[in-house]
Parts: C-alpha cells; structure tokens; sequence
C-alpha cells in the first residue's frame, strides 16, 4: 500500500454544540448520514462524537484537496466504528468518484479526543497489491 494523500483536523467541540443547539435536525441532517446520528445520539455525550465525525470529514476533504468544491456532500463521508470500535470511512458518491479518480482505494482513519476538542487525522491508499 502507499500513501496517496493525507488530511487532518481540529474541531472545538463546543462550537459543534452551539450550531447543533441554533440549527437543530436541519444541521444534522445536512451533515450526517442517518447511520452516523443513530450512532451520535445513542451515547452520553453525543457532542463528542458529532464533533469527531465532523472533524473527520473536513480531514477527508483536505485529503482530497476539495474542501467544499466539486460535488463534494458532507453525506458522502461517513466515518462508523467496526464491532470492536475502531472507525472505519466509507466513502459515497462524488467523492468516491474523487477519491478513485487521484488513486485512493481505502481510507485510514484516526480519531482521538481531549477535553473540548475532537481530531481527525486520515490517510489516503492505493489499492494493496496481489
């Protein structure tokens, strides 16, 4: 496997809550697929993983070198973690398109999270050889 790009981010957790707390199911909808927000809000602290998950997404963007551009959906970035926890991007749509088209065929990625502040760092492969 080699490493075709890399995109990381910084989110401020409490920022993430006001825009849910001013723009409600309109923002989570918008930015979260329906698998993400069951799995957000079915947790003490749904913040935090909102906020991780949206720190993941504009990773991937950066890792596309797209930010918003180009068909690019926040709904088409969907980070959900495997049966023991470890998140796992998948991606839909246009940017699965972008993604193929630069040679990406998986992405890696790693949450972490620190007081009000939530970071994605992901890393973009080509496909693994025979």
């Amino acid at each position: 496997m080699n490493v075709i790009a890399h995109g990381v981010d910084l989110v401020h957790c409490p920022r993430v809550a006001r825009v849910w707390r001013t723009h409600g199911e309109r923002f989570l909808e918008r930015v979260y697929t329906a698998r993400e927000r069951a799995y957000c809000l079915d947790c003490k602290d749904p913040v935090v993983r909102l906020s991780g998950r949206f720190a993941a997404k504009e990773a991937v963007m950066k890792m596309l070198g797209t930010g918003w551009r180009g068909g690019v959906e926040w709904t088409d970035i969907e980070t959900l973690p495997d049966p023991l926890g470890k998140p796992l991007v998948t991606l839909h749509g246009v940017t699965a398109e972008l993604a193929r088209a630069v040679g990406i065929a998986l992405v890696l990625i790693s949450l972490s999270h620190a007081g009000d502040y939530a970071c994605a760092s992901v890393v973009g492969v080509d496909p693994p050889g025979p």
